[in-house]
């Protein structure tokens, strides 16, 4: 098979995941029968070549994995629940999308961001006005929220599936990557932690985030600082984006083994070892989206 890079996305009883110029969602509806929506994307570089540039690339892939990462989680919820009888599927409009995407970006910035900053600002009389110290307290208070957020969602039922269906695309993308075929005998042995995770990405944008905003002034008003903290979310998701690459291509250096062993040890709350049942969705989805991918045409669909 042609090496390239494949990423994916855990879903609602399903798996989405991403070639380079293809997309397919596989889910498993309540019948057992395996649905598949699958699309061809142009990708953005080829038609902005800003795009391509270091840290640039990452913001953008960052907002577009947003896009798709809705677009696939509302395909899984229309097809994964149950509907009553001549109920019609009805797919999220552009605005309602645009609403959720809001709200989401919205809540994460607030939890993450502005809700450490504020506990910060509270604890200056017992830290002091240093810069250091208190974006360093920041920082540890972001990281800590995070891992807590992280860990009280594992523990729900709903979502513990999800985090098979994750395991399973991990699993997935381990067997393409060695080149063995896609069948479930070859995919189950691979591990659930995969070095080019999101989770993993997500957990360096906290640490990068402290250093970037260590460079804030110490001066500033609080309004200023949260404002900073949405200004900077791009320069700091494409500086992640790019220590994740650098990572991913070097992950069997000793040095880079101990630096990324962090986010493979968090992956251990946001994956569950899969049945047979999810992995065959995972590598159902893996084949179309590569199929879609060898057979694309430049007339087909622009994302």
């Amino acid at each position: 098979m042609e090496k390239i890079n494949v990423g994916g996305q855990a879903v609602i009883e399903g798996v989405m995941m991403r070639a380079p110029r293809a997309m397919a969602i596989a889910v498993r509806r309540p019948t057992g029968e395996i649905v598949v929506r699958k699309q061809e994307m142009i990708p953005l570089s080829e038609r902005f070549p800003l795009v391509k540039l270091p840290i640039v690339r990452g913001a953008v892939a960052l907002f577009h994995s947003l896009i798709m990462g809705v677009t696939a989680l509302n395909f899984s919820a229309n097809e994964a629940i149950v509907e009553e009888e001549g109920e019609e599927k009805k797919d999220l409009s552009t605005w309602a999308m645009a609403g959720t995407m809001a709200f989401a970006f919205g809540f994460g910035i607030l939890l993450f961001f502005i809700m450490p900053l504020y506990l910060t600002k509270l604890m200056v009389p017992v830290i002091g006005d240093s810069n250091l110290i208190f974006n360093l307290v920041d920082g540890v208070i972001r990281v800590v929220v995070f891992l807590i957020y992280i860990w009280t969602i594992s523990r729900m039922e709903d979502i513990q599936r999800v985090f098979q269906y994750h395991g399973a695309e991990h699993k997935s993308i381990f067997a393409f990557e060695a080149g063995e075929a896609l069948t479930v005998e070859n995919v189950r042995k691979y591990s659930c932690l995969h070095p080019r995770c999101g989770t993993s990405f997500l957990l360096i944008v906290m640490v990068v985030s402290i250093v970037i905003f260590s460079l804030i002034p110490k001066l500033w008003p609080f309004y200023l600082k949260a404002i900073s903290r949405v200004v900077f979310l791009p320069l700091i998701a494409g500086v992640s984006y790019e220590f994740l690459k650098w990572s991913a291509k070097n992950d069997n250096s000793p040095l880079v083994k101990m630096i990324i062993a962090p986010g493979l040890a968090l992956q251990r709350l946001t994956t569950r070892e899969p049945d047979d049942s999810q992995l065959e969705v995972a590598i159902r989805s893996m084949e179309e989206a590569l199929a879609v991918n060898a057979g694309y045409r430049d007339d087909r669909l622009v994302i």
